[in-house]
């Protein structure tokens, strides 16, 4: 627990809220001046005992349970970042899942720009896998030129003909990300209709109750592919997520015509740690 900037961030908001829009008046006379509401108040508006409040954001309740904060992010307005920050200050971790059903499903418009900017097929999907921005190598990988709406679900279904070997190199790996995805939003309606059709599929049910869970992104993997029109190939893929958006994503593909090369993975990219020459070196030796 980071009790400082705990305490910084619930004062900071607290103050924010007006006692007013909730129904509570200010005294006339002497007494309580400070903006925003008491921390008895936030009590009552969260239905906690007197006094809950107030341990929080003094940092005397240690691991306080997710709904407690779930409740005063609410009431305090924070967005997905704050969100982020109040289950990292007050449990050392972050939020099990997002705040409102809404985040993750928008990202800023500049993100087109920079997935134009990107030679290799690249696309942004929200977090249900809805897709938001694409650049024209992404659209070239398909015979109309039309990528999918939901790459999700395209990874699953329609698009198998053109995901070489289907069952033993996409199916498996996309499943997984399908079950976690649900566990961080287990009402999104996408998802969930998702989830429906492949358990109604004897093919993806079966993978999908059988297979292994733990695989939950596919940064790195190299994956057979047929592209609209360069041919068979594969594809590495490199997966980040842009920060105002939890569960949205960014994938990039770089395709590579012909046969898979040998080797399975990329070399990884580590900081060089090695001292440079010139520059003074400090002796750790007591």
């Amino acid at each position: 627990m980071n009790k400082q900037a705990l305490k910084q961030l619930l004062k900071e908001r607290r103050a924010l809220i007006s006692p007013e829009a909730h129904g509570f008046t200010r005294p006339d006379g002497p007494g309580r001046r400070t903006p925003g509401l008491a921390q008895h108040q936030v009590d009552q508006l969260t239905r906690r005992a007197i006094g809950t409040y107030q341990r929080l954001e003094t940092g005397k309740y240690p691991n306080p349970p997710v709904d407690l904060l779930r409740d005063v992010a609410r009431l305090f307005g924070l967005n997905e970042q704050e969100w982020i920050s109040l289950c990292r200050y007050a449990l050392g971790q972050d939020p099990p899942g997002p705040l409102t059903k809404a985040s993750g499903k928008e990202v800023p418009g500049v993100w087109q720009e920079a997935l134009d900017g990107i030679q290799h097929p690249a696309y942004v999907s929200d977090a249900s896998w809805d897709l938001l921005a694409a650049n024209k190598p992404f659209h070239d990988l398909f015979q109309d030129g039309r990528p999918p709406a939901n790459t999700m679900r395209w990874m699953l279904f329609d698009g198998r003909e053109q995901l070489t070997d289907w069952e033993t190199a996409w199916a498996p790996l996309v499943l997984p990300q399908l079950r976690a995805a649900l566990a961080q939003r287990p009402d999104d309606a996408t998802l969930l209709d998702i989830e429906h059709d492949v358990l109604t599929d004897p093919t993806t049910a079966a993978i999908y109750q059988n297979g292994s869970g733990g695989y939950i992104h596919p940064d790195g993997d190299e994956r057979p592919i047929h592209h609209a029109q360069h041919g068979p190939g594969w594809v590495t893929m490199c997966a980040a997520m842009p920060l105002t958006a939890p569960g949205s994503r960014l994938i990039i593909l770089i395709y590579h015509p012909g046969q898979r090369r040998a080797h399975a993975r990329t070399p990884v990219l580590r900081a060089d740690r090695r001292p440079q020459a010139g520059l003074p070196q400090c002796d750790a030796t007591p």
